[in-house]
């Protein structure tokens, strides 16, 4: 007896939770990690970094506003440890990106998690949260297509900028310094839009600018945005349960 076929919502269900999905649904993002790549190549070549450290910063630490703050204070002449430690505070929010998605990966093992995360980004975390809103699931080989993809590709984009970059000597004037930002502000327009709570939204936002501000005239900006993320996320989850 022929079984029934299966009923197309399903059919798709399967299909965007590949890899290969994951991968197709991260080429949105490629473009903004080229262009931001390319610029953390230049500015780290211009700081005096070499092919093959460029090569392994984008490796081992990829986070492009850490590898700005790290050429930045390279260039400065910073002792190693500031720049460690600063690195450090400047990515905490992965924290904060992690325990979000936590609930979709309970079912899995310490280490499946730990792969999982090695390569979340701010960028992949976007992508990933939208999936969520559209499917209240996100797949472990879908999630691992996405962040791959974006790591790989960023790792080549810092590599093309390492190269080219020895004939650039003032990457600020080619408003390479604010491709970061750019990104940045791209994506929370489109998790904004997506998520269609623009009240809430505009609420977090002005704590968030509120804390960082303050916070910056009694520490440092970096612990402004730190404190910031965590107060007004926070504030905005309870409001959001409150409703």
């Amino acid at each position: 007896m022929q079984e029934p076929a299966q009923p197309e919502p399903f059919a798709a269900a399967g299909k965007e939770s590949s890899f290969l999905q994951g991968v197709k649904d991260c080429i949105p993002t490629l473009l903004g990690y080229l262009s931001i790549g390319f610029a953390a190549g230049v500015v780290e070549k211009t700081a005096g970094l070499s092919f093959a450290e460029i090569a392994l910063i984008s490796i081992l630490l990829y986070a492009g506003s850490a590898q700005f703050i790290a050429a930045g204070m390279i260039a400065a002449g910073s002792a190693g440890a500031g720049i460690i430690l600063t690195i450090l505070l400047v990515n905490l929010r992965h924290l904060l990106l992690s325990a979000a998605l936590s609930p979709y990966f309970r079912h899995l093992s310490p280490l499946k998690n730990m792969l999982v995360g090695a390569l979340l980004t701010d960028e992949t975390f976007g992508v990933a949260i939208q999936e969520s809103a559209k499917r209240q699931a996100i797949s472990e080989k879908w999630m691992h297509g996405l962040n791959i993809t974006a790591y790989l590709n960023w790792i080549l984009a810092n590599l093309a900028g390492a190269y080219l970059g020895q004939w650039i000597t003032r990457p600020e004037a080619l408003g390479l310094d604010f491709a970061l930002p750019a990104m940045f502000i791209g994506l929370l327009v489109l998790t904004i839009v997506s998520r269609s709570k623009y009240k809430l939204d505009i609420i977090v936002a002005l704590i968030a600018a509120a804390v960082a501000v303050g916070a910056s005239m009694i520490w440092s900006a970096s612990m402004g945005v730190i404190l910031a993320t965590v107060i007004a996320s926070t504030l905005g989850m309870v409001i959001e349960k409150w409703k």
